[in-house]
């Protein structure tokens, strides 16, 4: 992975650094966001050193990925791994398109290396982008509302989508948690596993 990645005209001079995925590489789950938040640019670690972080590493915890408190920095993950659609931050608006494309090839790598059962879709954005790839359906018929903590048969895999932190609440954090180990936890969702190239 390239740590001094000029692929986007602005963002070498908008960020801190290239925040690239984190956790264990052979993980089941896959959390994937729509690009690092101002305390991920600065810590370098995705989902991290935030309130927003800190719900999802909470969520982690609470399901047996995480062996770290919530406001961990570097959280001692295990069979999960977390990363971002777009690497870079731009501190006054979101990845454009042309930016998410540039860092597929990040992210198909890291999708091939660690081969997921299920993906988290963090995020509309997030959601419609994987949708593209890993479903049959249109992406533009995905609503984030309805697809929060449901689970959606994808190609080769489970996508898991969740509201994007900032806008979540205790009820939606609760309803994700309980669908995965109610719906997820509580089947052998390893049976959709697919090994299938992007």
């Amino acid at each position: 992975m390239d740590e001094q990645c000029t692929n986007c005209d602005a963002l070498p001079e908008t960020r801190t650094q290239v925040v690239h995925g984190y956790g264990d590489v052979g993980a089941e789950f896959l959390f994937v966001g729509e690009s690092p938040s101002a305390a991920a640019d600065r810590t370098g670690v995705p989902f991290t050193g935030d309130a927003a972080g800190e719900r999802l590493q909470r969520i982690l915890g609470d399901l047996g990925f995480s062996r770290s408190s919530p406001d961990a920095t570097e959280p001692d993950l295990q069979n999960v791994f977390l990363t971002y659609l777009a690497r870079c931050r731009h501190p006054e608006r979101p990845p454009a398109d042309a930016e998410v494309t540039n860092c597929d090839p990040f992210l198909t790598a890291e999708i091939r290396m660690i081969n997921p059962h299920i993906i988290v879709p963090v995020g509309e954005r997030a959601l419609r982008t994987l949708a593209v790839e890993y479903t049959t359906r249109d992406p533009e018929r995905f609503d984030i509302d309805e697809a929060h903590a449901t689970t959606i048969r994808g190609r080769g895999f489970e996508l898991v989508p969740m509201h994007s932190l900032e806008s979540q609440t205790d009820a939606d954090t609760e309803a994700f948690v309980a669908h995965v180990r109610e719906s997820v936890f509580g089947r052998d969702y390893r049976q959709t596993k697919g090994r299938r190239s992007r």
